[in-house]
């Protein structure tokens, strides 16, 4: 049997801690150009393929750059499976450089849920989704202050902050739109999202940045990416409710938005929602529901490259 030479990264603001496995060897370099070249000839040398490291920040967005360019087979986890890894094996001590091991060996053994990195233009789209986001978080807390305050020139500078976070809002959409719609495949895609009913401009942009996998996964783990899967809870005789949980805030939260929508103005999803609401489901459960349909249906249009139609789709 042979064993797969993988390594792990352990990285901070100023240093990168590289392990390799089987072997065990650790080698620390300057969170730099000059130590990320270090870093991929060294691993070049070891014959390591594999590199996985924690998703924990932009420290390692270089790194895992120029690797990903150099042809390494790169895996960016949630520092949660790392954890759970360690307790696993038991582990207590907690170092840089045992950190490191911990990873190469975590690369070695979880063979199977490495997915290809974005693309550079994705980075850039999903860090400009994210700074929408913010701003409209900003513009939502400034009106709410806003509503509080009763000294007309507090009232005159919250006015003005919310002017100018909404020109910022602006710009921020403008750069994104036209960096998503630079690419043809994405106008297509697009296209095929807002097809649906209850999916407009904002969820179908939210869908293309953060979900760059749809289409690509089957619907078990399109919906647990999304953080849509219900997960149960049982055991021996107990048994707890399927909740859903995990997976990316951004997209559940613009899915569920989308399902109001839709469980409001379109029969077929109006009909989905009033079914469970009569067998005693509860109305956000009901919603989660629509909405998971709504994801289901959107990587099943995008993977079949069709439109949606009342009178013919491929949706179950």
């Amino acid at each position: 049997m042979t064993t797969v030479t993988a390594a792990g990264v352990d990285a901070g603001k100023l240093f990168l801690d590289v392990a390799i496995a089987p072997s065990g060897a650790t080698f620390r370099v300057p969170n730099a150009a000059d130590g990320i070249a270090t870093i991929v000839a060294r691993l070049r040398r070891s014959a390591v393929k594999r590199i996985v490291l924690e998703a924990i920040g932009p420290y390692a967005a270089k790194l895992v750059r120029a690797l990903a360019d150099q042809g390494f087979e790169v895996g960016v986890f949630n520092p949660r499976r790392i954890k759970a890894f360690r307790e696993a094996e038991g582990a207590r001590a907690k170092t840089d450089r045992l950190d490191a091991r911990l990873i190469a060996r975590f690369a070695v053994r979880m063979t199977d849920s490495i997915r290809p990195l974005p693309s550079a233009s994705q980075i850039t789209a999903k860090a400009l989704a994210t700074r929408r986001r913010q701003l409209v978080d900003m513009i939502a807390a400034e009106k709410t202050r806003l509503k509080q305050a009763d000294d007309p020139a507090l009232i005159a500078n919250h006015r003005s902050v919310i002017a100018l976070l909404g020109q910022q809002r602006t710009e921020i959409e403008r750069q994104l739109d036209q960096l998503l719609f630079a690419d043809p495949a994405n106008v297509h895609r697009y296209q095929l999202l807002t097809s649906i009913p209850g999916i407009g401009k904002q969820t179908a942009s939210v869908l293309l940045t953060d979900l760059p996998e749809l289409g690509a996964l089957d619907r078990r783990a399109i919906a647990s990416l999304a953080g849509l899967a219900p997960h149960p809870h049982q055991s021996g005789t107990f048994q707890g409710r399927n909740q859903i949980g995990g997976g990316r805030p951004c997209v559940r939260t613009a899915l569920y938005m989308a399902a109001l929508a839709a469980a409001r103005a379109h029969p077929r999803f109006r009909l989905a929602y009033k079914a469970m609401r009569e067998q005693g489901k509860p109305a956000k459960v009901a919603i989660i529901a629509v909405a998971r349909k709504l994801l289901v249906l959107s990587n099943t249009l995008v993977k079949l490259d069709v439109h949606y139609s009342n009178d013919h789709n491929p949706v179950p």
